[in-house]
């Protein structure tokens, strides 16, 4: 007598959406976890794996960190990768002393290597692509994601990778600058320099790592007008520096902010008088951020973000050597300023804008530009973002924006509701969780996140006892 057949149970489908840096290691590491996996990547630009890190740059831009921080575990290595570009990367090894795992390359290569793996997973059909924008997630027994197109994806897990958001406007509705032909909102647009004279005059809003990235590409396309880059404390971010060594762990949980920048200036000093770059001195520090932040209370989150986040910045995430001698060159060219301040009453006319930029003591200057370029960031004030699917998950009271406006509150990856349970199907991944640990925007950090939610993923009966911040100590120091 035959035994009736038992079916096999359809495979668990796991939705991503967001298809640069965060989705795509995310799809990978779950792909090579569980091959039974239907995972499906959703992203609406046609190119996988890239995002806007490693999208939106030129050969002048370079990576923030060497290859040997950017390494997910994929096979090949970022490294290996590289083999076969050594002649093009003379400069960056040489600077590195020969050593290609110390070198600074191009932000540009690091996105061929992560499309390259996702386009090879897709081609072997692993993983799915759906190239769409997802604008709503319905819950139920299984999610059903909605996209702009109309269709409609049934998914087991939906995972919210969707990476950095276009910066928020500084300047308020009515301010005359908003809606002139000659205001930039993003500097990453396609159209940011278009018709834009060589020698006029240009305002980058903001003075991190944006404003330097702008500023880099004008001059590399010719530009020969002065460019005046204007922030609250005028601070630009510092270079990394090769060499030396601490083991010292100045933060620790306990301190408050105050505390914690008067214990990172005496171990500054101390390194200093060894002949230790101050470097690494944060680089030895980087470890125990997570754990400090998730100890502080609101207040104390607020104060550091208020009073001391802008040095914590500077100093914490730098600049490739070579990247700051050609942002000095400018400087020392004057054809690059950098000047504390804030702007006001804009007045547009038919060659530009004209306003006045106000600086700490009090004292105004009138500036005049051909284009003002927003460079202050990317957005996170999820409370008041009207994308579709922040908009859609946010009604349906699926997300809670955290109270300081860093992203969206999450427990351990899984989403935390407006009723204040995390989600049992509903996750997110990389910044948009940010508000839990504040430092996890960088490669290494967003890869060791994403191999924890792999195991909560594929193996979500064994329970995960130690806190994501352990698992970021166990990085080690580095940059």
């Amino acid at each position: 007598m035959d035994m009736p057949r038992r079916e096999s149970p359809p495979p668990q489908t796991i939705a991503i959406v967001g298809g640069g840096f965060s989705g795509t290691v995310l799809a990978l590491k779950l792909s090579g976890a569980d091959p039974s996996l239907d995972i499906l990547l959703i992203e609406r630009d046609r190119r996988l794996g890239r995002g806007l890190a490693y999208g939106a740059c030129g050969p002048e831009h370079l990576l923030n960190v060497p290859v040997s921080r950017m390494e997910l575990g994929l096979t090949p290595s970022f490294a290996a990768f590289l083999d076969d570009h050594r002649e093009a990367l003379a400069d960056a090894i040489a600077e590195a002393g020969g050593d290609l795992t110390a070198a600074f390359v191009p932000r540009a290569l690091f996105g061929d290597y992560l499309q390259a793996r996702i386009e090879a997973a897709v081609a072997a059909g692993t993983i799915r692509a759906v190239k769409g924008e997802a604008v709503a997630v319905e819950p139920g027994a299984r999610a059903t994601i909605v996209l702009a197109d109309g269709r409609r994806l049934a998914a087991d897990r939906v995972v919210l990778a969707t990476g950095n958001l276009p910066p928020a406007s500084p300047f308020r509705a009515e301010e005359a600058v908003v809606d002139s032909r000659f205001y930039v909102p993003d500097p990453w647009a396609a159209d940011a320099f278009d018709g834009l004279d060589p020698d006029a005059p240009v305002l980058l809003v903001g003075a991190g790592l944006t404003m330097v990235d702008i500023a880099l590409k004008l001059a590399a396309e010719g530009h020969r007008g002065l460019m005046l880059a204007t922030s609250r404390r005028g601070l630009a971010p510092r270079s990394h520096r090769h060499g030396g060594a601490w083991t010292a762990q100045p933060l620790h949980t306990g301190l408050s902010p105050r505390a914690l920048m008067g214990a990172l200036r005496a171990q500054i000093d101390e390194a200093t008088a060894a002949d230790v770059p101050w470097q690494r001195v944060f680089d030895a520090a980087r470890p125990v951020v997570a754990s400090v932040w998730s100890g502080w209370s609101l207040k104390q989150r607020r104060q550091f973000l208020r009073h001391l986040r802008t040095r914590w910045d500077v100093h914490r995430h730098r600049m490739a050597p070579r990247i700051g001698a050609a942002l000095q060159a400018l400087l020392d060219s004057g054809q690059l300023r950098v000047a504390p301040g804030r702007l006001r009453r804009f007045e547009a006319d038919a060659a530009g804008i004209a306003a006045e930029l106000v600086a700490p003591h009090g004292a105004a200057q009138s500036v005049r530009a051909a284009r003002i370029i927003n460079c202050t960031g990317p957005r996170s004030d999820f409370g008041r973002i009207e994308i579709p699917l922040v908009a859609d998950l946010r009604r349906r009271g699926l997300l809670r924006p955290d109270p300081l406006g860093l992203g969206l509150d999450t427990d351990d990856c899984a989403m935390v509701g407006q009723g204040g349970t995390p989600s049992a199907w509903l996750y997110a991944l990389g910044p948009l969780t940010r508000p839990a640990w504040w430092e996890v925007t960088a490669v290494p950090e967003i890869a060791v996140q994403a191999d924890r939610l792999v195991k909560v993923l594929t193996h979500p009966e064994e329970a995960v006892a130690t806190p994501l911040s352990d698992a970021f100590i166990d990085l080690g120091a580095g940059i």
